[in-house]
C-alpha cells in the first residue's frame, strides 16, 4: 500500500494519508520547511474535556495541529503548501489551524509563491465555538487580497472536505482539483435528507457529481497530482513564483 500510495491497486480506492506524507508526494525532495510548527489550540472556551483529547491527538500524530502548513519546491519553484490531516479532530476547523492557513496565505502573498492546499476535514471545532466559526471568513478575506495580488491558489479536495472548511478556504480555489471518490460538501447527506424530506441524487457530494455539476475543475488519481500540479505551476508562469536560482 505504501508503494501504491495508499490507492487500493484493484479497486482504485484512495485511503486517507497523513499530512507530512502527502506533501511527500508532491514536493522535491529535501526542500520542505514547516512554517509555524509550534502553533496550537489551547481550549479558549474551558470545554470540557477537550484540553485531554487535544493531548491525546498531539501523542497519537506527532502534530500540533490539523493543518501542517510549509514551502517546498516543485520542480525547482518554490512554492506555499499546506495539508489538512483528518487523523487529528478529523481535520476539523479550530482557531489555531485557521491562524496557520491565513499566515501560510499572507506567507505566499508577500513572497509572490503559488499556494497549494490539501483540504480534509468533517468541519468547524465544536470546541471552540464562534472562535472556530469565524475563521472561515479569516481564512477567505486572506485569500480575497491574495487573489488582488495575482496570486494563483490550486485547492485539492480529499476524503472527506466538509463543514466550515467546505464553506470558506476549500472552495475557493482558482483551480479546483479533488482525488476520486472523495466526499466533498457542507452538511453530510443523512442531515440533508432528514432536513429536507427527499432522496438525494445518487452519487450526491461525490468528487465525480460535483465535477459533473461544474464545482470541479479535474478529479486526479493520486499518483497522477504531482505531474498535474507541475503542469498548472508551469502554465502560470514565472510570475505566479520564485524560481529556483
Amino acid at each position: 500500500m505504501v508503494a501504491g500510495r495508499y490507492v487500493c491497486p484493484l479497486c482504485g480506492h484512495h485511503y486517507p494519508v497523513g499530512a507530512y506524507y502527502r506533501l511527500s508526494l508532491v514536493l522535491d525532495r529535501g526542500t520542505f520547511r514547516e512554517l509555524d510548527g509550534s502553533l496550537t489550540s489551547n481550549d479558549p472556551l474551558s470545554f470540557p474535556g477537550y484540553a485531554a483529547k487535544l493531548d491525546t491527538a498531539r501523542r497519537r500524530t506527532g502534530m500540533s495541529e490539523a493543518v501542517v502548513t510549509a514551502t517546498g519546491r516543485m520542480g525547482g519553484q518554490k512554492v506555499a503548501v499546506g495539508a489538512l490531516d483528518s487523523r487529528f479532530f478529523m481535520g476539523s476547523m479550530s482557531a489555531a489551524l485557521g491562524e496557520k492557513v491565513t499566515r501560510l496565505v499572507e506567507y505566499a502573498e508577500k513572497n509572490k509563491l503559488p499556494l497549494i492546499l490539501f483540504s480534509a476535514s468533517g468541519g468547524a471545532r465544536m470546541q471552540e465555538g464562534i472562535l472556530s466559526l469565524m475563521q472561515m471568513a479569516k481564512t477567505s478575506a486572506a485569500l480575497e487580497r491574495f487573489s488582488q495580488k495575482g496570486g494563483m491558489y490550486i485547492s485539492v479536495l480529499t476524503h472527506p472536505t466538509t463543514g466550515g472548511v467546505t464553506a470558506s478556504f476549500a472552495s475557493l480555489g482558482d483551480i479546483m482539483l479533488a482525488e476520486p471518490g472523495a466526499l466533498i460538501g457542507f452538511a453530510g447527506p443523512r442531515v440533508i435528507e432528514q432536513t429536507i424530506g427527499e432522496k438525494l441524487p445518487e452519487g450526491f457530494q461525490s468528487a465525480e457529481y460535483l465535477l459533473e455539476h461544474g464545482f470541479l475543475d479535474a478529479i486526479v488519481p493520486r499518483a497522477q497530482l504531482r505531474d498535474t500540479l507541475l503542469q498548472l505551476l508551469k502554465l502560470h508562469g514565472k510570475g505566479g513564483g520564485e524560481r529556483a536560482k
